[in-house]
């Protein structure tokens, strides 16, 4: 049950330290992965601390966005309980809506980890590990970049399933920083993949 304090302060309860928190951890964790990964192909971080193996040094990034991914929902899912509800989001209608956002994110998360595989889920291009070609089945005939979406959309119906003003506030948060990510490892994804292509066509040349 919320507090009389809680209720006396609108929708979102910015005093809430825990509400900061959640937004920081939903910013962190993409900094963090794409740091990693770009020191890794330019550096080879994680590869030189595995001993020379690429493989194990993307499960050990994995393993990291995993896990983070997890606190960061935990996270989440505190900050919300410590905020007010809206009667309106309460309604069952917006109840079975929210059910659908979360069954159609975890399905647009799941089956596009499925198509890609541990490492091309988890940024394996940045540690020399491709795919033989560009992925276009289920997900990714719907959107490029299935894993963001589908997120989204499950902190949005978490947030509607808690009736909470302040989880769809923080779901604009996660959109915006995932489609920031976007805009730097599209780019130098497409990059990794022309120069395996440039190579290639300077191999069948010389043979």
């Amino acid at each position: 049950m919320l507090s009389s304090g809680a209720q006396t302060r609108g929708l979102i309860d910015f005093d809430q330290k825990s509400l900061l928190i959640s937004a920081l951890s939903i910013a962190f964790n993409p900094i963090l992965w794409n740091t990693i990964a770009r020191q890794e192909y330019h550096n080879k971080i994680l590869t030189r601390l595995f001993n020379g193996n690429s493989r194990l040094g993307c499960y050990a990034l994995a393993v990291t966005i995993f896990s983070l991914g997890i606190f960061r929902d935990m996270l989440y899912e505190r900050a919300l309980r410590h905020q007010p509800s809206s009667t309106l989001l309460l309604q069952p209608i917006f109840t079975y809506f929210a059910y659908a956002l979360i069954a159609a994110g975890n399905i647009l998360v799941l089956s596009s980890m499925w198509a890609l595989g541990v490492t091309g889920t988890y940024l394996g291009d940045y540690f020399g590990i491709l795919m033989n070609d560009v992925v276009t089945s289920f997900p990714f005939n719907l959107t490029a970049a299935p894993m963001y979406y589908g997120s989204t959309l499950s902190f949005l119906g978490t947030a509607i399933l808690y009736g909470k003003p302040a989880g769809v506030m923080l779901t604009v948060e996660v959109l915006a920083v995932y489609l920031l990510a976007l805009r730097f490892e599209d780019p130098f994804t497409a990059k990794i993949y022309a120069k395996r292509e440039q190579e290639r066509r300077k191999g069948r040349k010389v043979r």
